[in-house]
């Protein structure tokens, strides 16, 4: 069976069928599936029950494993345990998931993507958006995107790590903060491997706009971070059990909706490679 992709919207996301991820897969398969990122930024598998192991290796297909630094390093000596992220909750702890944003902007060289995977999940509740980049930045008014390509945005580890804190995590803020200087990242990109234009700017990570003052800060930097919020730009998944997302965290955003009561549990890999931007 030929791979397919069908567009869950018109503007971002598609679903994969054609795929099983319990099969180790050629390297034309995962040049398909990596062409179907690229065209549509995030991509659905459903009905995908595999193992951590048939995880972790079907990521590292595309890259080279991100541990996200304001998670918990784990150390027990088995490598996929190790490498695949655990989210088990019985309610959303509002770590930051549930903001729009894209991954850990706040290094020098974000990761490319992620794989999440659908475990155990509430009865109702606990969907996530994500919303084009690219759209956001084509949408914009001319006048406006002229604007937009001379802006540079601070982007810092600072935020996150201390909303993180508040909700008991146990984080060493002053290494992070020496670990993870603040970085400069411009508002609008280009992205290596499309050539498309994209807004680069969330409220989670970036605090200014270079070279603004506070009140054009005030005025700007919110303005272009919502314009994500745009629904035309997003699509949203009702997870089911071995749903699997895979998303370019060069190409979108995304938001993890906090209204679940009962436990979810989701199981992450974040994956990384040398092409990012072209500016």
């Amino acid at each position: 069976m030929a791979i397919r992709f069908d567009k869950a919207t018109a503007r971002v996301g598609a679903y994969v069928t054609g795929v099983d991820l319990r099969k180790e897969l050629s390297d034309a398969e995962i040049a398909t599936i990596y062409q179907g990122l690229l065209d549509h930024g995030v991509v659905f598998f459903r009905g995908q029950h595999i193992t951590d192991e048939e995880h972790l290796r079907f990521a590292l297909r595309f890259g080279t494993l991100s541990v996200p630094p304001l998670k918990a390093r784990k150390d027990t000596g088995d490598p996929v345990a190790d490498s695949v992220h655990v989210l088990n909750q019985t309610s959303p702890k509002g770590e930051g998931g549930d903001n729009w944003h894209a991954d850990n902007t706040f290094m020098p060289h974000p990761p490319m993507g992620s794989m999440l995977r659908a475990i155990t999940l509430p009865p109702v509740g606990g969907d996530t958006l994500w919303a084009s980049a690219y759209a956001a930045y084509d949408d914009l008014s001319p006048q406006l995107k002229d604007l937009a390509e001379n802006l540079v945005g601070i982007h810092d580890i600072t935020p996150g790590a201390m909303k993180a804190i508040a909700k008991g995590h146990a984080l060493d803020l002053e290494r992070l903060r020496r670990d993870w200087p603040p970085v400069e990242h411009p508002v609008v990109r280009v992205h290596a491997e499309t050539g498309r234009k994209l807004l680069y700017v969330n409220r989670s990570s970036v605090t200014r706009l270079k070279g603004l003052s506070p009140w054009e800060n005030e005025a700007l930097l919110p303005l272009l971070c919502d314009q994500v919020r745009h629904p035309e730009f997003q699509v949203r998944l009702t997870w089911e059990p071995g749903t699997m997302a895979f998303w370019d965290n060069r190409a979108v955003q995304h938001y993890a909706v906090p209204d679940y009561t009962e436990r979810r549990e989701m199981h992450r890999v974040t994956v990384d490679f040398a092409r990012g931007f072209t500016d």
